[in-house]
């Protein structure tokens, strides 16, 4: 699968709140991050606890692709995050980075 396949498979397990086929594109070592900042969640488990949290906070949450550019391993995605239908809404920069056939490495620009 391509880069920007696993991301867009990713993002649309995310959409669908499929936390099994969402976290399945994640190594388990993964890291996410806040861009140029501390480290936010590592490891898998500690990652499906997170978006476990989230699907079940937020069950209407879906994300909105503004954009998407695509380098080598490295995925970049500029999300409007909608918690629910006329709800709070944000906007994201996702910064993916690939090993293999899995996400790496996750950095957030908010």
């Amino acid at each position: 699968m391509s880069s920007v396949g696993l991301i867009q498979a990713q993002f649309d397990a995310y959409n669908t709140q499929d936390l099994e086929a969402y976290c399945g594109y994640f190594a388990d070592d993964v890291i996410v991050a806040d861009l140029n900042g501390k480290i936010t969640t590592q490891g898998i488990e500690a990652y499906r606890t997170r978006y476990e949290g989230v699907f079940a906070q937020f069950p209407q949450n879906k994300a909105e692709l503004v954009s998407r550019m695509a380098v080598g391993n490295t995925v970049v995605d500029h999300e409007r995050v909608v918690r629910a239908p006329g709800g709070h809404t944000f906007e994201v920069i996702c910064i993916y980075t690939l090993a293999g056939d899995k996400v790496a490495r996750v950095d957030f620009a908010k």
